[in-house]
């Protein structure tokens, strides 16, 4: 064997040699364990980047070691490749979306194939092919059918620069998610996805998931259900009510003013001929150029309608008012404000010098409106609220709802911050909408037969222009399915996370022609058992797949009402503190690593250098490490088989390095397989040749066979990690089947169990002394090694023994007095 490890030859070898055998390659089998391991397919930008690496690297991993522990495993590529991206590149390279997009494809699934993945390509998917899209319009009409889509006119967040339209969840901050333009709201007629229809169980269900607490919080939010009542507010000027709802109806008696958003409908019929009409429709105008979310987290504006409202409990008047913190699409577009107990209504009341009345008080204190700094929101007593007084905060929330519907002014009532997704797209490179508009028949579906709607090849498009479907009269112009008069197809596609909502169904039967999955495969393969992908997904497409999942349970085409049984998320890959990025200019290229050290040496490091769930700081030292390390390993195999066998029976040198060995394997199976901790599980490892290297340095009877078992025991569980150097070394060592195809190792209890413990030794609880005892040494025995400590004696001296606690194995305290 070479001195270095050579890489190069040694890994396009074994990447030929296990494509032309197919050796990942799976199918459905009811006789076998079934486990499904998936990595957030890509969107296929160009070039894998280190972030990517780092989530296929852990994937292949766990798959690799799953399927040697004897399960079926389905380990399935593809790629998202609908998006925005691609009909930007075509504009500014005058290259078309699908030929940009198709060699993206190609350049990345060259990387991922150097990188020494273990993917059964025969499942690959493309969401942007016909025969893939083909089934997202079909899951289109199927929800269709069920009515859970909608198509209604909403104001929206419209982003100028994509010249389309954004769901809720894709602005961040009041800026696109793409191209961080700052969004506004618009106006259209748009087709939605019915989610809320599925609010309470995507709410319930997330605590049956193994899923990080983080991204569960998040969706918890994100589907924000708050119980509390609506109440009405009588409106002095248009003589009817004004229904706000409120999580903390036990503050009613608190509300010193009345918020409206500035999108209500009652607004500008309030502020007619009054004093602030003027300064109304300014305020409102300028709050059209801003976008939901962009005015959440600006600073509280507002204006006075001029108009009071009369609270139903005592009788005030109060004024109502315009703000820019209150939002039309949460609860009815209308708060009371209690400033003393919510810190948004605080700030506002201070700005503009409203009244602040508390009406809640901590048990024991008095609280008064000009000392307070911030809005109490804590538990306590009802007071200044007429009957209620004295009433704990949550009884008096109760009282209040019943008092508040025997007469008449309000009712119990559940909200939720979760909206309807907005599935339209004004753009051409997505999956069309699977409708036509008859002026006879109005709206009607495709019929399935008719399936797939095919984007047209020949169209042209314009920087900063419209869509160019709508002006493709090719596409445009259809027959009704119903009446067969002249009818036009609509011209929106659907929103990209639309097609990943769903492609994890399709790897379970990628060939399938009657329908997007066939029923036996899912039933087999469905849930995923362990998905893995980036903490920036916990909204948008975790939500959107967990929507998808139930609706399709219902429908009895799935076997469970989740997706993904268990999540890891793992962190960004930083350089100098930063997520790499070409901007920063501290982007490190796979490419470039794995031709200098090879893949082997990328994926041991990304493993090595950080916990997958927290972020990894790039270091060329930590790869020069790595590199070495697997030289070192190399150089091990090199003189392990260049030995000449004593010819003596093990000793005690050689049982502790079984010892050792097996303790590894312990180690190794418990970090890869329960805790994902894969730098612990290749320390390990390390530590293991470290012994090896130890034992040819101090024993002079070299026994080869212990060596060599050893040494395949290492290549064994190190193959997931580095597979072209375990599968290279393993075929020199003289066998004739893949390192990839054995069986995972198990270690022997016998070997693991301690033989020596260190007990510690305590005088009144405090450690005088540390004791190294056999194990299973008995209570009595351990009690007479402490006392005969001279470091406890001296303790003792002209002292009282009282007596001697004994926990075997771990501790003894001696009492004295």
């Amino acid at each position: 064997m070479e001195d270095r490890y050579p890489f190069s030859e040694v890994e396009a070898r074994w990447q030929r040699k296990w494509s032309e055998a197919n050796i990942y390659r799976v199918h459905t089998d009811p006789d076998r364990p079934k486990y499904y391991c998936l990595e957030m397919f890509p969107y296929p930008s160009g070039a894998l980047h280190m972030g990517h690496l780092r989530v296929y690297t852990i994937g292949d991993v766990i798959a690799r070691v799953k399927r040697r522990q004897g399960f079926n495993v389905l380990h399935p590529m593809g790629w998202d490749a609908f998006g925005l991206p691609a009909e930007n590149a075509a504009m500014q390279h005058g290259t078309h979306p699908a030929d940009w997009t198709e060699k993206n494809i190609a350049n990345m699934k060259r990387q991922l194939l150097m990188l020494g993945t273990s993917y059964d390509w025969d499942r690959e998917v493309t969401s942007c092919l016909p025969d893939y899209y083909h089934w997202t319009q079909w899951l289109f009409l199927h929800l269709y059918h069920r009515g859970l889509v909608a198509r209604k006119k909403a104001e929206v967040n419209w982003c100028p620069q994509c010249q389309t339209v954004l769901a809720n969840e894709q602005v961040e901050g009041g800026r696109c998610w793409r191209c961080d333009t700052a969004v506004v709201a618009k106006e259209l007629e748009q087709w939605f996805f019915r989610i809320t229809e599925y609010a309470d169980r995507l709410l319930e269900d997330l605590q049956d998931l193994d899923w990080p607490e983080r991204v569960k919080v998040m969706q918890e939010n994100w589907i924000g259900r708050s119980e509390g009542a609506e109440i009405d507010f009588m409106l002095e000027k248009v003589g009817q009510p004004l229904r706000v709802f409120t999580t903390r109806p036990d503050t009613l008696f608190g509300a010193t003013y009345m918020v409206l958003a500035p999108e209500h409908p009652l607004v500008p019929e309030l502020a007619t001929g009054g004093p602030y009409e003027e300064d109304v429709r300014r305020f409102i105008a300028n709050m059209k150029n801003q976008s939901e979310e962009e005015r959440t987290g600006a600073e509280k504006l507002g204006v006075p309608t001029g108009a009071y409202a009369v609270n139903p409990l005592n009788g005030e008047r109060i004024p109502v008012w315009v703000a820019n913190y209150v939002l039309m699409s949460y609860g009815t577009g209308a708060i009371m404000a209690v400033p003393a107990h919510d810190e948004r209504d605080l700030e506002f009341a201070r700005k503009y010098y409203l009244p602040v009345r508390v009406v809640i008080s901590p048990p024991g204190a008095e609280l008064k409106a000009e000392d307070l700094e911030e809005a109490y929101t804590g538990p306590g007593l009802m007071i200044n609220s007429g009957q209620f007084n004295g009433l704990a905060w949550d009884e008096g929330k109760e009282r209040v709802i019943e008092y508040a519907e025997q007469q008449g002014f309000g009712t119990r009532k559940i909200n939720y911050r979760l909206r309807d997704w907005l599935v339209s797209r004004q753009r051409y490179w997505g999956a069309p909408i699977p409708i036509v508009y008859c002026s006879a028949c109005g709206i009607v579906p495709v019929p399935e037969k008719d399936l797939p709607v095919t984007l047209p090849r020949d169209v042209h498009f314009e920087v900063g222009g419209p869509s160019p479907l709508t002006r493709s009269q090719e596409f445009i112009e259809t027959t009704c399915p119903q009446c067969g008069e002249p009818a036009r197809r609509e011209t929106d596609t659907m929103d990209t996370f639309v097609c990943s909502s769903w492609y994890f169904l399709r790897y379970c039967s990628p060939h399938e022609t009657e329908g997007p999955m066939a029923v036996a495969d899912t039933s087999y393969w469905m849930p995923v058992d362990q998905y893995i992908g980036g903490i920036e997904h916990a909204i948008l497409h975790l939500l959107y797949a967990r929507f998808f999942m139930k609706v399709l349970y219902d429908s009895g085409l799935v076997p469970c009402p989740e997706p993904f049984a268990s999540l890891l998320t793992q962190g960004m890959v930083v350089k100098g503190g930063a997520k790499m990025s070409k901007s920063k200019g501290n982007i490190v290229s796979p490419d470039e690593i794995i031709a200098r050290y090879g893949a082997d040496t990328a994926r041991l490091f990304i493993l090595f250098a950080a916990p997958p769930e927290r972020d990894l700081e790039w270091s060329d030292r930590g790869v020069q490490g790595a590199y070495r390390f697997l030289n070192r390993l190399w150089r091990l195999a090199n003189i392990i088989q260049g030995l000449e066998d004593s010819g003596q029976l093990p000793g005690e040198a050689e049982e502790g390095l079984q010892r050792a060995r097996h303790r590894t394997i312990k180690k190794v199976t418990s970090d890869f397989t329960e805790r994902y901790n894969f730098n612990t599980a290749i320390s390990a490892v390390m530590e293991l040749v470290n012994e090896m290297y130890g034992y040819l340095d101090q024993v002079t009877e070299k026994h080869k066979q212990t060596l060599t078992d050893i040494l395949e025991t290492v290549l064994l569980l190190l193959a997931p990690v580095t597979p072209h150097l375990a599968e290279e070394i393993w075929q020199r060592l003289g066998h004739k089947t893949s390192i990839h195809e054995q069986d995972w190792p198990t270690f022997n209890p016998e070997y693991v169990r301690e033989e020596e413990v260190t007990v510690v030794i305590q005088v009144n609880g405090k450690i005088r002394d540390k004791l190294v005892a056999p194990v299973d040494l008995g209570a009595e025995q351990l009690q007479e090694m402490a006392l005969a400590s001279e470091k406890v004696r001296k303790h003792l001296a002209g002292k009282q023994l009282q007596k001697v606690i004994t926990v075997p194995g771990k501790l003894v305290n001696v009492v004295v007095k």
